[in-house]
Order: C-alpha cells, then structure tokens, then sequence
C-alpha cells in the first residue's frame, strides 16, 4: 500500500478483531457499541442501534414501520426474517375500486399498514437476544426523553420534507420547529412522547405495542381519518421466519429474503452482471450501461411478479437457473440502451431506509434493515405519541388480478433487503444498501465491487453510482463528464439526481486473519465502531 492511498481525503475501512457495529448515526452505532461492550450480542445490540435510529433518524425507519433481518451463527446457513405488516382486514380491492380511488395517495389512512417492525425486533430479541429488553431500549428512551442532535444528513432531508410535515399538524407540532422550518445540524430535538411507547414495550414486549393503549391510540386516530383498520389487526400481527433465496457469485453464496421483498431482483441483476461483465470493472462506461440493462430486466420481473407469496407464489427458482440468466443476458445489447420489457408501472420512488449490521465476538452476524418507506412515512402521526405511520401499502397494485394488489390481510411488495453473503460454509459479508429502487442495484455494486474486482468495503461502498429503473439512467455527479456523454451516445437518456443514490454499510468477516473490516456510506451520517 502505497503513501498515495493515505494522502487520498476518500473514507477509509475499519478493522477490528473483537466485534463490530456499522448504523446509520453515530449515536445508533454506540448504542450498539455499548451493548457489546457490556457482553450483549449481535441481535442485542442491533435492536439497540435500530431503536435508537427510530428516533435520531425518524424520518427514515421507526415505531411506525416495517422490518427485515438476516441472523447468522459462523457454522450455519443465514435465517431470515419478514417483519413486514400487513393491510388491514376491513380493506380491499373492490372497496377502493367502489369509492373511486385510483392509486392509494402517500398520505391516505389506507396507505398504512400495520407497521411489521415492533414485532420483529422483539421475536428476534426472545430467539437470539442475551440482555434484558429494558436494557436494550435504554438509550433510545434516553435520546427521546432528553433530546439528540440532528447529525447533517438527516438535517438535509428533514429540510427536504419541511412543507409536506407543515401541511399535516400532528407532523408540523412533532417534527417541526415552532416556527415551522426544520431542524439544523447540530440543533438539539426531543421526541418525548416516545418513551411511553419504548417503556410499554420494554415492559411488555410487542404487547406493549399491539395490544393495550399504544394501539388502541393508533386505530382510534386512524379510523377518524377513515381508516380501515381495527384492534384485531394489531393484536393478530405476525412476522416469520422465511427460507432465504441464494445464487453463487464469485465463489460466494449471496443471501436475500425471498418475496414479499425484492431480493429476487439483486440475484438477477448479480447473475446478469457476472455473464455480461465478468471479470470487468463496473467503473467504466461498459459496466455502468449493462447494470443498466441488467437492471430493467430485473425490475420489469419484480414489477409482475413479487408480491405477497401467500396470496400470490412465485417460483423463484425459475429466474436463477444458468440458463433462464442466459436467456435474460440475450436480451441485453452491449452497445445500445434498450426499453423495459415490461411497461408495468413502477411504485413511487422512496430513498428512505435505515440499516445495521454487526458481527460480535462469537462470530454471531446479523443484517437488519427497517423502513417507513417514503421520508416520512405518510405523515400521518399518531397524536399522543409521536409515532409515524409508514405509508408501505401505497405500493400495493389496485388491478384486479395483479399479484401485488390490495387485499384484506395481505402484505405488499417490499423494497427493503438486507443481504449476507458465505464462502466456504461461513459468513463472509453482512450487509445491505438503503435507497428504495436503488437496493438491488447496490448490492450488486457492492459484491460485483469486492468480489469480482477486489476493493475492500469502504472502496466499494466510495465509488460513484447510477441507477436505471425504466427510462432515465441517473449518474451521481462524481463520474466523470466524458462517462455521461458516451453513454448518451448509447442511447441513454442521463439524468442526475438531486440527492446521492442510497448509503450502505458492510462487515467483512475475514476468516483467514481473524478480523473485521467494517465501512460506513459517506453518503450517510453513519458510522463504523469495533473492538
């Protein structure tokens, strides 16, 4: 390693040989940092961490949401969990059809679903957890009751979203300043109303959330503003265990969860990736134009197919075979961008996620990622509490017969995924990217990246992005003028976005030496902590 890498102002990995915590703030990965510190595990100190974010990151994930996970002992397959909720019993397709309504507004009771995260966080807690849940939600409690500063990336998009919250009162009185703008970085925020919903749980478990006066305050204010939803629907919510979905890739098997969420998309666009690419880099005009291309692909099969795989199965299997990859790597022309096969309209776009991974000192990993889906959610807050309702079921279908339209008690489809991958019958990365649509494709940067082209994390996590979903492909303004103009001269049709594409966090687990080395999105606030 030469003196010119240090003199480079890129951010730079972590090692550590102990246990390591990677989130979206830095008082989220102390939090984390704490618990394992103090001999918690890897499950308890990512439901510490996420805890944390749902009030020092509010915007992106919360009491509100929805939640997925990986959990990985270091001799065993990941298990996967769908934290995901549902739609409410007394809604359906036919209901919505009857009243007249088109597609489920972003800031409608119905686009909110029962939120999935609660449950999830605690489930994986009671299986795998080794601290009192309490203990756990302490510093969350703490950060509520007594105030956080707003870290700079937050700031942003809370700016961002300023005169969506001021149209919504509860929204302006929780997460407004008095005089109606957002908080600054670096201002102090307080979110009282929290602890009583963190202390019912930490007392109950998720029947301090579901049942009892937590839900009984977010069905009466959702029903009032014509909502579907009842009692029953939180106290019968349940999340799962789920068989993750696998492909190798460069001597690896990547782990995704399987539909309701998008992990179908990331193995397509890997698959595609390593027959059209190879051994290529994807920082060049070649490898940008066929993530691209691999991207529509994958994209247009998520569209139809995923949705919730009780009421709607889909055989994953059939797109991950050599030759259906073969069959799809047909499709794509290396010299000429070409239109989505499908013209199925995509869901709105929703760069709001918030993730964490650590790996503890008995190797125990975990990958979780939670999400309110739209910044902000809905924008529909629960008065008494504070609590932001996601606005999930705004991506439900409302066409008879699609497999992702609204039903009663039905799941719709997701976007967040967190992701592992293993090497040789043991976890060797956990991770996942945040950015809605941009989830899959970031994975695939981020394996193609250090798999296929040998960047450690942090390098993989620095370089500059795109993403193509359908017409437009958006180029972070960090790749070079002369990129864009020829893939212009490809037929493409170069945008760029007027905030980063996504943030991830990655733990290598390097068996061989018997370290971790961990990286933090420099898009985001987050930040690395091992020991």
């Amino acid at each position: 390693m030469s003196d010119e890498w240090f003199q480079s102002p890129s951010r730079r990995s972590v090692i550590a040989s102990e246990a390591m915590v990677v989130a979206a703030t830095p008082q989220a990965t102390f939090a984390g940092y704490d618990v394992l510190r103090e001999g918690g595990n890897a499950v308890d100190a990512a439901v510490a961490a996420i805890a944390v974010t749902s009030v020092v990151e509010a915007s992106q994930c919360g009491l509100g949401g929805d939640c997925f996970a990986f959990v990985a002992r270091p001799d065993a397959v990941p298990v996967a969990y769908n934290g995901s909720g549902r739609a409410p019993m007394g809604l359906s397709l036919d209901r919505l059809l009857g009243e007249g309504v088109g597609a489920i507004a972003r800031t409608s009771p119905h686009a909110v679903t029962v939120p999935g995260a609660v449950e999830a966080w605690c489930r994986l807690h009671a299986d795998f957890g080794s601290l009192d849940l309490e203990r756990l939600l302490a510093p969350a409690i703490g950060y509520a009751e007594n105030g956080y500063v707003v870290q700079r990336r937050v700031a942003h998009d809370w700016a961002m979203s300023a005169d969506l919250l001021a149209a919504q009162d509860n929204a302006s009185r929780f997460y407004l300043r008095s005089d109606g703008s957002a908080p600054v970085a670096g201002s102090r925020h307080h979110l009282p109303g929290l602890t009583t919903v963190f202390r019912a749980i930490a007392a109950k478990g998720s029947d301090g959330f579901y049942r009892g006066p937590v839900a009984e305050d977010i069905v009466a204010y959702l029903r009032s503003l014509g909502g579907a939803h009842d009692l029953a629907d939180f106290a019968d919510h349940h999340g799962a265990y789920v068989d993750p979905i696998s492909r190798r890739f460069h001597g690896h098997d990547v782990y995704e969860c399987p539909p309701n969420g998008q992990g179908i998309a990331a193995l397509i666009i890997i698959g595609l990736l390593e027959a059209l690419l190879g051994d290529g880099t994807l920082d060049s005009t070649d490898g940008v134009h066929l993530l691209a291309e691999a991207s529509k692909i994958a994209f247009a099969i998520r569209d139809e197919l995923v949705a919730d795989p009780v009421a709607s199965p889909m055989d994953v299997d059939r797109w991950l075979t050599p030759e259906a990859t073969a069959r799809l790597a047909a499709r794509v022309d290396r010299a000429r961008a070409t239109p989505r096969t499908s013209v199925a309209e995509m869901m709105p776009a929703h760069p709001e996620t918030s993730y964490v991974t650590v790996v503890d000192r008995d190797g125990l990993a975990v990958s979780l990622i939670s999400s309110i889906f739209s910044d902000f959610g809905s924008t529909l807050v629960e008065p008494r509490s504070g609590i932001l309702l996601q606005n999930r079921g705004a991506g439900f279908k409302l066409e008879p017969g699609h497999p992702n339209a609204i039903a009663p008690g039905k799941r719709p489809l997701h976007t967040i995924i967190p992701a592992m991958a293993m090497k040789g019958g043991r976890p060797s990365l956990s991770f996942g990217v945040v950015g809605g649509h941009y989830q899959p494709v970031g994975h695939t940067m981020v394996l193609h990246s250090m798999l296929a082209e040998g960047l450690d994390p942090q390098e993989a996590l620095n370089r500059a992005r795109s993403l193509c979903q359908s017409g437009s492909l958006e180029l972070e303004a960090i790749h070079p003028p002369e990129r864009a103009r020829a893939l212009e001269a490809r037929g493409h049709s170069v945008v760029y976005p007027s905030v980063s594409l996504g943030g991830g966090h990655v733990i290598e687990i390097d068996h061989e030496r018997g370290v971790l080395i961990g990286a933090s999105d420099p898009r985001r606030d987050g930040v690395v902590a091992g020991f």
